[in-house]
């Protein structure tokens, strides 16, 4: 079991809103809307596509890592700990 699987439906719908707010984008464009309130859209998105990924980084760390830290499994451990601070660091430069 992964570890947002509790929450998948949550997340699902998440990314339906965003998808239709990338859509609401796309039409902005193509209806040559003023540049500020696309910019303003696409914070938004970016605010919303960020806050799925703290919810999934959050629930990788209180799942997978706890259960391999339980398991006592040093390289399982570690893995999971490579793991997550290489999705972060991807997460900070993006």
């Amino acid at each position: 079991m992964r570890g947002y699987t509790v929450h998948r439906n949550d997340y699902a719908l998440r990314l339906r809103r965003i998808e239709g707010q990338v859509r609401g984008l796309q039409r902005m464009v193509e209806s040559d809307e003023y540049c500020i309130d696309i910019l303003a859209q696409l914070s938004s998105v970016t605010a919303a596509l960020q806050n799925v990924a703290i919810g999934l980084v959050d629930e990788h760390l209180r799942h997978c890592i706890l259960e391999a830290a339980t398991i006592g499994d040093d390289n399982a451990r570690n893995a999971k700990l490579y793991e997550a601070v290489q999705a972060i660091s991807r997460l900070v430069r993006s």
